[in-house]
């Protein structure tokens, strides 16, 4: 497997650990949704939080976060309304990004919840 895809299943294990820490029940990983993959579907209480997972070695190009980008965000719409519909769930959305840097032994995690509403 190729190292940045091994950071980025490191990256994913770490969020989902941050996320049980935090009292969010973990629904589902790596839902797929015609050319949508969403990393993570948490719940806490009557919130659905939709994770977007970034990880890097390093900030040297910028933060995790920035490398979110418009047409990413459109298909985690769309994947999330099709699970909300055929679930028939009764639930407020919220999209939230996770970015990770992880290097050497250190991590950071930072959770940023309603992340979208800055695009």
């Amino acid at each position: 497997m190729a190292e940045h895809n091994e950071l980025g299943k490191k990256g994913e294990e770490l969020a989902i650990n941050f996320l049980i820490k935090n009292e969010y029940k973990i629904l589902e990983k790596n839902y797929r949704y015609l050319k949508a993959e969403v990393d993570i579907i948490a719940q806490k209480e009557n919130t659905l939080a939709v994770i977007e997972v970034k990880t890097r070695a390093t900030d040297y190009f910028g933060n995790p976060q920035d490398f979110v980008n418009p047409k990413k965000i459109k298909l985690l719409l769309s994947a999330i309304d099709n699970y909300v519909v055929e679930r028939d769930l009764d639930v407020e959305v919220r999209f939230d990004i996770i970015a990770i840097i992880h290097k050497n032994n250190t991590t950071k995690i930072e959770h940023l919840k309603d992340a979208f509403l800055h695009f």
